[in-house]
C-alpha cells in the first residue's frame, strides 16, 4: 500500500476516534468497574467456580441427557451462573460493558451510513441487524432493507 496524504490523514482521524473512546465517560466507568471486580475477592472467587462448572457443563453437553450426571451438572451450572450474575461488581461491569458496546455500535453504524446505505452492521439490535432472512451479503441486491 503506497502512504498518501489522505491515507496518513485518515490513519491520524482513526487515532483520533480511538483516542475519543479512551478518553470517553463510558469507558472510563467501563474500565473502573473491570478493576473493581477484577480485585474483589469473592467475585473472582465465582468467576472461578463458574469456569469449573463450566467445563464439566461442556463436558456433560457431549453426551446431552444421557450422560449419568446431566441433571446434576446443569443445576450447578445454573446455581454457578445465577450466583455470578447476582454479584454487584459483575452486574455492574456487565452494564457498563454494554454501554461501550452500545455506543460503539452506534459509531460503528454512523461511519457505515457515511459509506453507504446498503453497509450491514452487525450492532447487537435485532431491529437494525434484520435482512431478508438468507444471510446475503450482496448489500442490498436481494432487496432486503434496513
Amino acid at each position: 500500500m503506497i502512504a498518501t496524504i489522505e491515507n496518513t490523514s485518515l490513519l491520524d482521524e482513526t487515532d483520533g476516534l480511538a483516542q475519543m473512546f479512551v478518553h470517553s465517560e463510558p469507558y472510563a466507568h467501563y474500565a473502573d468497574s473491570r478493576a473493581k471486580m477484577e480485585q474483589d475477592e469473592t467475585a473472582q472467587a465465582l468467576i472461578r467456580h463458574f469456569i469449573r462448572i463450566r467445563e464439566k457443563y461442556d463436558e456433560v453437553q457431549r453426551f446431552g441427557r444421557y450422560h449419568p450426571d446431566y441433571k446434576t451438572v446443569i443445576r450447578q451450572m445454573m446455581e454457578a451462573k445465577r450466583a455470578v450474575d447476582l454479584n454487584p461488581l459483575v452486574s455492574e461491569y456487565r452494564r457498563a460493558e454494554k454501554k461501550m458496546e452500545d455506543l460503539l455500535g452506534q459509531v460503528s453504524l454512523l461511519l457505515a451510513r457515511a459509506v453507504s446505505d446498503s453497509i450491514k452492521v452487525p450492532t447487537g439490535d435485532p431491529f437494525f441487524d434484520r435482512s431478508c432472512g438468507t444471510g446475503c451479503g450482496s448489500g442490498g441486491k436481494c432487496g432486503c432493507r434496513i
